[in-house]
């Protein structure tokens, strides 16, 4: 006997759990699968576990490096890797919990198992007992996410292997002594700065021209600067021709603009980016369209697919691969179905962050992109090294700029680098959301000594004369 829901969703983490949540908070009747991680990568293998360790990576730095500035000092400083590892599984042991609770709490029916889609109406979800459950729908949500994309020929995380993905790097409780990293991406480039401040030897090769690809040319390039004074090595304008794995090492044959030359570590971590899953749930059986680049469910701005009561988000639309933006797209969703008023997501502005030290964040168009789709562009950068707060923290690298339309004074974008700067960054995004001019963010007085000042500077920059530089 088949159980009957309003809303199915297939998936839990950050775009399925909060689809299944908005849903019932609308009075539909909801239930949820998941196979494996409740809260998905981000809360057991990825951002959330990550940002622990990140945090104690930072610690690490402040007392090898900085230690004397700040009044500090050891005589027999050790860093326990073992243990920033354990605080990283009670945190994310703690969310996933927490998932659970907000499951029930909502009325939320679980089912913890692989789910298969049968038809446009039901779904069968093989238990973990060896049991099966059908679930008869009227609406299905589709958030099964991504994987870890290889480099072709070359395969990853087998068991004793030493080329890995994100997967097994987060739950390892060692450092490897020598790493090289392909991929200069939010992973690569998180990843790096851990194990460079417990002491492993790391070497960051990125395709592209630059660190941080995707973001603005003056970002990545604070960023190098900061990533070579920790003693990273970078090789950009690099490719990975093959990888070769040895008893004791992994060998790393690339190109680059100095020819062909070969690197040798201990591990790998191949981190370029993920394939959405979209194999072995069933999705050729109500013929869900996908895209012919990437084999992503397409779907249109209120989350529908091609078959009308079939709606996906998050990663496995390819749309943007970020969590936060999985949840967004999940809110839509739910509100599409229970027909109360919703939004259209514009991606091109949702914001964008990487967790290193300095960190990174923006959104929208960045000064080139600007110009490149036709705007009359005015810009404005403010750094930190005037800002109190930041020197009071100790932390003055960076800075903040800020892309406008000259004529009407609309936000189109900014990209920060700094100290805090994830945090910092809604303040911009809010105006642009709220159609805020550069004027009306420069003329809200900020607290004094904060970051957030340096964000008031940029704005006053665009419509007269920054005041502390």
């Amino acid at each position: 006997m088949s159980k009957e829901y309003d809303v199915v969703v297939l998936g839990a983490g950050p775009g399925g759990y909060v689809a299944a949540i908005r849903a019932s908070q609308l009075g539909l009747s909801v239930a949820i699968v998941e196979k494996e991680y409740w809260g998905g990568v981000c809360l057991n293998v990825g951002c959330v576990p990550t940002k622990s360790l990140l945090k104690n990576a930072e610690v690490a730095h402040t007392l090898q490096h900085r230690g004397k500035e700040f009044g500090f000092s050891f005589d027999n400083l050790e860093l326990d890797y073992e243990a920033a590892f354990k605080r990283s599984r009670r945190v994310s042991n703690r969310l996933t919990k927490g998932v659970g609770f907000l499951m029930k709490k909502n009325g939320i029916d679980t089912y913890e198992g692989y789910g298969t889609i049968k038809d446009a109406s039901t779904l069968t979800v093989a238990l973990g007992d060896g049991g099966e459950e059908t679930l008869t729908y009227k609406n299905l949500i589709i958030a099964t996410g991504a994987h870890p994309r290889a480099i072709p020929g070359v395969e990853i995380d087998k068991e004793g292997g030493r080329v890995i993905s994100y997967l097994p790097a987060i739950l390892s409780d060692t450092v490897p002594n020598q790493v090289v990293i392909v991929g200069a991406g939010p992973i690569g480039l998180e990843f790096g700065y851990v194990w460079a401040n417990y002491g492993a030897d790391v070497t960051i090769v990125e395709m592209l021209d630059r660190l941080a690809p995707l973001e603005d040319p003056e970002v990545s390039a604070e960023l190098a600067k900061a990533y070579k004074k920790l003693g990273i090595k970078i090789l950009t304008d690099t490719r990975v021709e093959g990888i070769e794995e040895l008893e004791t090492k992994a060998r790393i044959k690339v190109s680059g603009p100095d020819g062909e030359q070969v690197l040798d570590a201990e591990q790998v971590l191949v981190a370029i980016g993920f394939a959405p899953n979209v194999e072995g749930y069933g999705l050729e059986n109500i013929g869900v369209t996908l895209t012919e680049r990437g084999r992503f469910i397409e779907v249109d701005e209120q989350m529908r697919t091609s078959v009308p009561n079939v709606y996906a988000i998050g990663d496995v639309t390819g749309k943007l691969m970020l969590a936060h933006v999985g949840s967004a797209m999940g809110i839509v969703a739910a509100e599409v179905i229970a027909g109360h008023e919703t939004v259209t997501l514009d991606y091109k502005m949702m914001p964008s962050c990487i967790y290193s030290q300095p960190q990174v964040a923006s959104f929208g168009y960045t000064e080139d992109e600007a110009r490149e789709a036709g705007y009359d562009v005015k810009v404005s950068s403010f750094p930190f090294q005037p800002n109190g707060k930041a020197l009071g923290m100790g932390d003055t690298a960076g800075f903040v700029k800020l892309v406008t339309d000259a004529q009407y004074g609309e936000i189109l974008g900014a990209s920060m680098v700094g100290p805090e700067v994830t945090e910092l960054l809604p303040e911009y995004t809010l105006a642009h959301n709220a159609e805020l001019t550069a004027e009306e963010i420069a003329r809200n007085v900020h607290a004094h000594p904060t970051l957030s000042e340096v964000l008031m500077e940029a704005a006053h920059g665009i419509v007269g004369e920054s005041i502390h530089i």
